[in-house]
């Protein structure tokens, strides 16, 4: 594949792109499933699912949206999925987990009617599903790496907030930290990854490479910073391994991403169990 990588330009962006997807999905990752909203993943990468049938739909009716990159209205759409969860988790404050299946039916809901309206672009919507290696442009190549920065440089700025509102709500209102602007800016984040990534993972899967590598990570970490480390490296190798066994078997790159992550989560808890099996051995042979 590192031939044909040198030779073919859409394979310089699937590869570049998958690159950069194991470093900002588990990084936004790991502050999801700390704060335990993990299901959010999902439930916006069903509306992002909405806008690219949406899209679709429209650009066999609509003159304009025929040249429109379809991922831009499933960002679009993402974002406007974040924003609404953040607004039904302030009208339900003693149950705020119900923002989340709402949205999520009203993604599948619409991305339904979408598809069942449209004909003729199963091939386009089965690509945007689960990922694909020659589908990936130089033009998402670029919508990819000005997410990342955009990214990189809120948890740069905004790290301190994030972690203090990750484990302490209310240590962070005591010490002045204005919670709803940094959530409202965390979620927006959280929606330009999904609708970034789904060119190379998948919509339905997306959300799993968000969350698999930072569930094997805080088996090995020892600390928050710890976690993130193992969780993108852990991140990179499933995005590295997936994508060159796609290439070679010919399938859906966002399948073996996944596919690798959850092997490497099934080999750390194993080793995890025998590391805690020979301690306990120790243990117990000093005390004999």
């Amino acid at each position: 594949m590192i031939s044909a990588i040198l030779s073919y330009e859409f394979l310089q962006n699937a590869f570049l792109s998958g690159l950069i997807i194991g470093v900002i999905a588990p990084l936004l990752g790991l502050f999801i499933v700390v704060r335990r909203l993990a299901l959010i993943a999902d439930a916006l990468s069903h509306v992002a699912l909405a806008g690219i049938a949406g899209s679709l739909y429209l650009s066999q009716q609509v003159l304009f949206f025929s040249a429109l990159n379809p991922v831009y209205l499933g960002m679009a759409t993402a974002v406007g999925g974040s924003l609404l969860i953040e607004k039904l988790r302030g009208a339900y404050r003693h149950f705020e987990e119900l923002a989340i299946p709402i949205i999520l039916s009203a993604g599948i809901g619409f991305g339904a009617i979408f598809i069942s309206l449209a004909k003729g672009f199963g091939s386009d919507l089965v690509g945007y599903l689960f990922g694909s290696v020659s589908a990936v442009s130089r033009q998402d190549l670029w919508i990819i790496l000005f997410t990342a920065i955009v990214v990189i440089a809120c948890i740069y700025f905004f790290y301190k907030e994030l972690f203090a509102l990750s484990f302490d709500t209310e240590y962070a209102k005591v010490s002045g930290i204005n919670g709803k602007i940094i959530q409202t800016l965390f979620m927006i984040i959280v929606a330009l990854v999904i609708g970034a990534s789904m060119r190379i993972v998948g919509i339905l899967l997306v959300s799993s490479l968000m969350t698999i590598p930072v569930a094997a990570a805080i088996q090995m970490a020892k600390s928050f910073k710890g976690a993130m480390f193992y969780s993108i490296v852990i991140g990179e190798l499933s995005v590295i391994i997936g994508l060159f066994s796609a290439f070679h078997l010919d399938i859906a790159p966002g399948g073996t991403i996944v596919l690798t992550s959850i092997v490497i989560l099934l080999v750390v808890l194993g080793w995890k169990k025998t590391i805690g099996k020979k301690s306990v051995q120790n243990r117990e042979e000093d005390l004999a």
